[in-house]
């Protein structure tokens, strides 16, 4: 039986029945909000195979202005929106999020290439990205690749990469390492264009 999925603060999430989401665990998570807490505040969040939505709620309750989560398992989908819905509404000051039921690299080069963004802000980009793909999965490199051709990154990004701690990423020319923690079996690299 799955634990009960909790926000740091203490609120209760839902969480996807089986094992076609993995939840990034409590540890991670506040370790990373506690790196991240000067940018968080007014930031634009993008969620790259966000599941549950974990991460974008974390984000927005902690000051994110705007949460785009990108998911393409419909269940997983319409939960994250229900959990973004749920955290959003708690906070008094206008939080702006959209949930997308679209595989990641198709969304990141047709609404770039085809200009389809839907949401109605004057400038689309964001500050930190969240990227967590399948970790056996090759797709850390392509995803980075469209971020770059796509022109999605605000001027003091940031991309976090969840990943196997034995896992070696392959990071595109272009982009440099600022930072990698281990959590155990876990590892965030984070990367920002040169």
């Amino acid at each position: 039986m799955k634990a009960q999925l909790r926000l740091l603060g203490g609120r209760k999430l839902q969480s996807p029945k089986g094992m076609f989401t993995r939840p990034t665990t409590a540890r991670v998570r506040e370790a990373l909000m506690n790196i991240l807490l000067k940018r968080l505040e007014g930031c634009h969040w993008l969620d790259l195979f966000s599941g549950s939505g974990v991460m974008g709620c974390e984000a927005l309750q902690r000051g994110a202005k705007r949460v785009v989560a990108v998911e393409k398992n419909k269940i997983a989908a319409r939960i994250c929106n229900a959990n973004l819905s749920k955290v959003s509404a708690s906070h008094p000051e206008k939080k702006s999020f959209e949930v997308i039921n679209v595989e990641a690299i198709s969304w990141l080069k047709n609404e770039c290439i085809e200009g389809l963004f839907k949401l109605k802000e004057s400038d689309p980009r964001f500050d930190l990205i969240y990227l967590d793909p399948p970790y056996s999965s090759s797709l850390y490199s392509s995803v980075l690749e469209k971020l770059l051709i796509g022109h999605w990154l605000r001027e003091n990004h940031l991309v976090i990469c969840e990943h196997a701690s034995e896992q070696e990423l392959e990071i595109p020319d272009g982009w440099i390492t600022q930072d990698k923690r281990f959590y155990g079996s876990t590892a965030l690299t984070m990367v920002r264009l040169t």
